[in-house]
């Protein structure tokens, strides 16, 4: 049996991965990336990266290939052009570019830090209504809330 963190260990070998600062760079150059967020939609409503695409993982297979309700023809198209994947911490975006990868993206990229590390470098994050988001309010929303049952008990 494995953990969720050491899935996202075992795949942060097999991909590629840059920092925040790294896609304010690509983001100000000619060719930007795709900006591939797999975060569910009400995440991705609240806030996300302005230009970005939400794909929750668990439709991503679906949505990379044509045939399915689930069809994004902008992401079936990117399999050479670079994409850049995030979500809130960095560890969903691992297992979903390792995903890509295997079904023929050929220039795939996660973030590390996600979207948290995106704020805490003081980048603009928009809502659903393409409005700017209050870094103190992001700050809140992208800290993990772990309830008490959440937490693994002592004695296992």
């Amino acid at each position: 049996m494995k953990t969720f963190k050491q899935l996202v260990s075992e795949h942060e070998r097999l991909i590629q991965q840059i920092m925040p600062w790294d896609l304010e760079q690509k983001l100000s150059g000619l060719h930007t990336p795709l900006i591939l967020d797999i975060r569910e939609p009400e995440e991705f409503a609240a806030m996300h990266i302005a230009g970005s695409v939400n794909v929750p993982r668990g439709i991503l297979e679906a949505a990379c290939d044509y045939g399915y309700s689930e069809t994004l023809p902008e992401l079936v198209e990117a399999r050479s052009r670079e994409v850049v994947v995030v979500c809130r911490s960095g560890n969903r975006s691992v297992l979903a570019a390792h995903t890509l990868q295997l079904m023929g993206y050929e220039n795939v990229i996660s973030m590390k830090t996600g979207l948290k590390g995106w704020n805490d470098y003081e980048q603009p994050l928009v809502d659903q209504d393409n409005k700017d988001v209050d870094q103190d309010r992001a700050e809140t929303f992208l800290s993990p809330q772990i309830d008490s049952e959440q937490r693994q008990p002592e004695n296992v």
